[in-house]
């Protein structure tokens, strides 16, 4: 089956060690483009963060953000759906990991990813290249505040705590009504529940009238998985978290080898113009 749309992760995945886009990695997006086929950058960033690097990469169309909970056009604006976190889901999580573990802060992001709404004393632990934000601008909230919204998604992180360890703590929680993950940064993400990237995906390809089996996938993150496991060729780069390789279908060179661009130059739909 020939590919028509491929879904792309960005941090640790397309872009470089330095979050840059490659000049080859970008004649390889062009390319394949020019063949007709739709990119899609799938990442936990939201459009403010996508937009840091949307130039380089020639993103012009549809984009998944917040793990896949915001399918948004990134030229008209237009939003395809939004899925939310309920403050009821949001206030027991919080409860429940804070018995748990304890020494936790949060934030609710919100408003198409406009709004960082953080709790007091989250800044103090956060650097830009976290959020794409400066820990100065960001808010500082009471919990009850940050916790009374609907969210894209919900940021849990411990002082000392890493990924890994904290979503293994909430997922032994199995709590209803939210999905939970993390995508290599300090911190785990909350999503609604049976919400990934996997799941804006497949919203994204039934309004294009796209097919499974016709997506290309590439990811490297725990949060990738879901989609690398969907997509009908499921890519890891070489460098993948060990979830993200098991559900993919092969590997490529890491992402500083342009790993991306060498599957893309490779595809039968190029290589046949």
């Amino acid at each position: 089956m020939r590919t028509r749309l491929i879904a792309t992760d960005l941090d640790g995945t397309l872009l470089d060690s330095d979050l840059q886009v490659s000049a080859r990695t970008r004649a390889a997006l062009d390319a394949a483009r020019a063949a007709g086929i739709e990119v899609v950058p799938v990442t936990a960033r939201q459009p403010r963060g996508l937009g840091l690097i949307a130039a380089q990469a020639g993103f012009t169309g549809w984009a998944l953000c917040g793990n896949g909970a915001h399918g948004v056009h990134l030229g008209t604006g237009e939003t395809l759906f939004e899925a939310h976190v309920e403050p009821f889901a949001q206030r027991a999580v919080a409860a429940a990991l804070t018995e748990r573990i304890g020494g936790l802060l949060f934030v609710s992001v919100r408003e198409r990813g406009e709004v960082f709404a953080a709790q007091a004393g989250y800044a103090e632990l956060a650097h830009f290249e976290d959020h794409k934000r400066w820990p100065h601008e960001m808010q500082a909230l009471p919990l009850a505040d940050v916790l009374a919204a609907p969210s894209l998604k919900l940021i849990v992180r411990h002082p000392t705590l890493g990924p890994d360890e904290l979503l293994r703590e909430a997922r032994a929680l199995d709590l209803p009504g939210v999905a939970v993950t993390h995508s290599g940064a300090p911190f785990i993400e909350v999503l609604a529940a049976g919400v990934s990237k996997a799941w804006g995906l497949s919203r994204l390809c039934a309004h294009l009238g796209i097919q499974q089996g016709e997506v290309l996938a590439f990811g490297d993150a725990p949060n990738d998985a879901e989609m690398l496991a969907w997509a009908g060729r499921g890519v890891a780069v070489a460098h993948a978290h060990p979830d993200a390789r098991s559900a993919a279908d092969e590997v490529a060179a890491s992402n500083d080898e342009d790993g991306v661009a060498a599957v893309i130059e490779a595809l039968p739909e190029l290589s046949a113009r």
